[in-house]
């Protein structure tokens, strides 16, 4: 039998001192590879951001322009979509070059986002959602609870926030941004905690070139996590630019 994931159920029969041990490694290996990806993302998205910040050209057109905006946006959700659909056939080299490139486009969008807010602003959610990340991926890691219903919980809270942020694009109302930020908060702290659980498990499931291309999409996963929970955080903590 096998479980939500699709790995091996708790009846099966409890591996050697030695399978136990070369079990911890393999998962050890993988983990690096994936949050060692996913800092390469965050830190390419940083960089991106910041020098499209400090463009004023580069940031008026952005502003101004909205079918550019929209074009970035949806180019992003198509990377999204290929990385994480294609993961199966995709060379290692290929899907980690298509991580690089969204990273980079989500630092062009998210520059003009940032701009909105202080320095402060900004210095104190990124603090305080890399602590939450932080402890929220260790729990998810080390726990023995399985966290199949939080997963199944959160992907429909994810989907109703999707279609709430897609009205809110709309109808700028301040109780529903509220509500967003709310569930949204909820809504990528469960998925950090899942995510880093699935990604316990995919390390065994998975060797070879097959093993690299899983890890960029695991540091896709965990990037999406942290960023929007930064985000979440920013529309509670941040102070808007007078």
């Amino acid at each position: 039998m096998a479980d939500n994931y699709g790995f091996p159920s708790s009846s099966a029969p409890a591996p050697t001192f030695a399978g136990a041990v070369a079990q911890q490694e393999r998962i050890s290996a993988f983990l690096a590879r994936v949050y060692g990806w996913m800092f390469v993302g965050l830190a390419v998205t940083a960089v991106v951001a910041l020098l499209v910040a400090a463009s004023p050209l580069l940031v008026r057109t952005l502003v101004t322009n909205r079918i550019i905006f929209f074009a970035l946006l949806f180019g992003q959700l198509g990377l999204v979509w290929g990385l994480s659909a294609k993961v199966d056939t995709l060379a290692p080299r290929t899907a980690a070059s298509l991580f690089a490139l969204y990273s980079g486009l989500n630092g062009v969008t998210l520059s003009i986002i940032l701009l909105a807010y202080t320095g402060a602003s900004v210095a104190s959610a990124f603090i305080t959602t890399s602590a939450m990340f932080g402890a929220l991926a260790v729990y998810g890691t080390v726990t023995k609870r399985s966290l199949a219903g939080v997963g199944q919980f959160v992907m429909m809270g994810l989907i109703g926030l999707i279609v709430a942020s897609l009205v809110g694009l709309f109808w700028h109302n301040n109780a529903l941004q509220f509500v967003i930020s709310v569930v949204g908060v909820i809504v990528f702290t469960g998925l950090t905690m899942w995510d880093a659980q699935r990604l316990k498990g995919m390390a065994l499931q998975v060797e070879g070139n097959q093993a690299a291309s899983y890890a960029v999409c695991g540091a896709l996963a965990l990037y999406l996590d942290f960023v929007n929970l930064f985000l979440m955080l920013l529309r509670f903590m941040g102070r808007g630019r007078d």
